[in-house]
């Protein structure tokens, strides 16, 4: 059982309660590691309350976070060997953020590492590199940072790489090249998710008949309500769906409303268009009903942007999104599964590729 963070997350409904109790929230994508390199040189102080950040200690208790996967970013405008080094000097503010606030943090690598440090009421500290660009092209490079504890990367950022395509760069590979169903197959190999937030619908597709192991969209949405390209189809899912893996809807107003987006790229000349937790939680609800209960999870990219849904400006937001979904009629163990028992499978099915591989 949960013994939870102070405060408790602000939530109200019974089934939210219950929900908070079964399963920890695991949320799949949170750019701190970038956002602190670019405005505070990497410094892990001053994050136990009112930070400068949409995240801080405070604010993961408010919203119930039990498990965080730290995004390691490199843009994609670096060389390689930068990007390697970017990516690295990422790694390192989660270990050091871990040690500067031990009470608070712990690493973890497998599914029953999160739910023990859950149930201590700390945050179960996991690693996803964003960007297929952060290994180099190099399966040596893949295979040490799984040893320091990558947990997923995602095939590609904004750009395509050499050998998978990006969902918002002009295609040139048709999805995966040889080399890149190789590094798939590696990534299964180590126990490294396959995560395709970001790539193209041929990358998805791709991947997911690459694939041993299920695969995940760290922080991703539904393109049936929003066309915008970093979204997935609706038969992507069902793919998902097969291959056992989750899609985690990301939190982001540009995925979430066509309204939204337009007005974004105009240069947010005008009102904001509305933007609240139902425009996220109908995303949740899509997936859910294509892709199945068992597939769906979250991820936020908390400081990765700018603007969320009205309430959820912070990384306390998940109350918000937790006591919607209840006022909407989710029961306590849907709930759950949302929130983070559906990843911690995953986790659980990989887990032994992982210690395996790396003995």
């Amino acid at each position: 059982m949960l013994k939870p963070l102070a405060p408790f997350p602000d939530v109200n409904h019974p089934a939210a309660l219950d929900a908070y109790g079964l399963a920890p929230v695991i949320d799949g994508h949170n750019d701190l590691a970038w956002t602190a390199r670019e405005t505070a040189d990497y410094s892990v102080e001053n994050l136990e309350k009112d930070s400068i950040f949409q995240t801080d200690i405070d604010k993961l208790g408010r919203g119930g976070v039990g498990a965080q996967f730290w995004s390691v970013y490199t843009p994609c405008d670096r060389t390689e060997a930068e990007a390697v080094q970017y990516t690295l000097e990422q790694i390192d503010f989660v270990y050091r953020l871990i040690e500067r606030y031990p009470d608070t943090f712990e690493f973890a690598r497998t599914g029953d590492d999160v739910r023990r440090i859950w149930s201590e009421g700390k945050v179960a500290s996991l690693l996803g590199a964003e960007g297929g660009h952060s290994i180099g092209s190099s399966l040596g490079v893949l295979r040490m940072m799984a040893r320091l504890g990558l947990r997923y990367m995602t095939l590609t950022h904004n750009d395509n790489t050499g050998w998978a395509d990006s969902a918002t760069d002009t295609r040139v590979h048709g999805g995966l090249t040889d080399f890149g169903r190789e590094i798939v197959r590696e990534m299964n190999r180590l126990g490294v998710l396959v995560d395709l937030s970001h790539v193209s619908v041929e990358t998805m597709r791709d991947a997911i008949e690459t694939s041993s192991a299920p695969v995940i969209f760290s922080h991703s949405s539904c393109s049936q309500l929003c066309g915008h390209p970093r979204n997935v189809p609706d038969d992507v899912m069902r793919l998902l769906a097969a291959n056992g893996g989750v899609i985690m809807i990301a939190f982001v107003p540009m995925f979430l409303s066509a309204e939204y987006n337009e007005w974004f790229k105009g240069g947010r000349v005008g009102p904001r268009p509305a933007m609240t937790v139902d425009h996220l939680a109908d995303h949740v609800e899509h997936a859910r009903d294509v892709a199945g209960i068992d597939h769906i999870g979250l991820g936020s990219d908390y400081d990765g942007f700018d603007d969320f849904p009205d309430g959820m400006q912070d990384v306390s937001g998940f109350a918000v999104l937790i006591d919607r979904l209840a006022e909407r009629g989710w029961p306590a163990e849907d709930l759950a599964k949302l929130m983070g028992n559906n990843v911690l499978r995953v986790l659980d099915e990989t887990s032994v590729a992982s210690m395996s591989s790396l003995s």
